[in-house]
């Protein structure tokens, strides 16, 4: 039975595109959706300080976390897909096959520069990740509350869950960098097809 060509646009033009998107992809959105929640779902509420003071709590947490994980990793991923989104956006209003993207030049160059973009994408995402979250979440943050409340100054907080969270977030760096190779020898599988090294089947 034949695909219609409109849903053939849906999956990526190489092997490495479509293994990236339907299983690596789907992968990286459960362990979000599923895991991330469970882990970050009710940190804000378990985040205290000394003294226990509701508003020193918020204040040093909006301090710790000046954006939540969860958010940051949804806007990663969805920013991340706009690229693939926009080429087969443009590769439907032309009416364009599946197959026929690795047959024509300037398709493949499109296709490229999107692959490059999710690659530039990602390294950025890397960069602010490193830059908001660290590498390592430690027990206690000392929280400079000094502008809440003179009597504060420096307060130490607990951070619940710490290893939980320094575990997943060794997962998510770990799958940036599995989608910026992914993303690399998808270019190569592309530049190999264009050689004639490997069959267009």
């Amino acid at each position: 039975m034949n695909t219609a060509p409109g849903l053939r646009l849906l999956r990526p033009p190489t092997v490495i595109g479509q293994f990236h998107t339907l299983f690596f992809g789907s992968v990286r959105m459960f362990f979000l959706g599923v895991l991330g929640f469970a882990v970050y779902g009710n940190e804000a509420l378990h985040f205290s300080c000394d003294p226990d003071r509701r508003e020193l709590n918020l204040f040093c947490y909006n301090q710790f976390r000046p954006i939540t994980p969860q958010v940051f990793w949804a806007l990663q991923l969805v920013t991340v897909l706009v690229p693939g989104a926009v080429f087969h956006l443009y590769a439907a209003c032309k009416n364009t096959d599946q197959e026929e993207i690795l047959d024509r030049p300037i398709y493949t160059v499109f296709y490229i520069i999107s692959v490059l973009l999710r690659i530039i994408l990602e390294i950025i995402a890397f960069w602010l990740q490193s830059h908001l979250f660290g590498f390592q979440v430690h027990a206690l943050y000392v929280c400079d509350a000094s502008s809440l409340e003179k009597a504060f100054n420096v307060t130490k907080c607990m951070v619940p869950e710490h290893f939980e969270k320094t575990i997943f977030l060794s997962a998510m760096y770990t799958f940036t960098v599995i989608t910026i190779l992914l993303c690399i020898a998808e270019i190569f599988e592309i530049l190999c097809r264009r050689l004639g090294y490997l069959n267009n089947q």
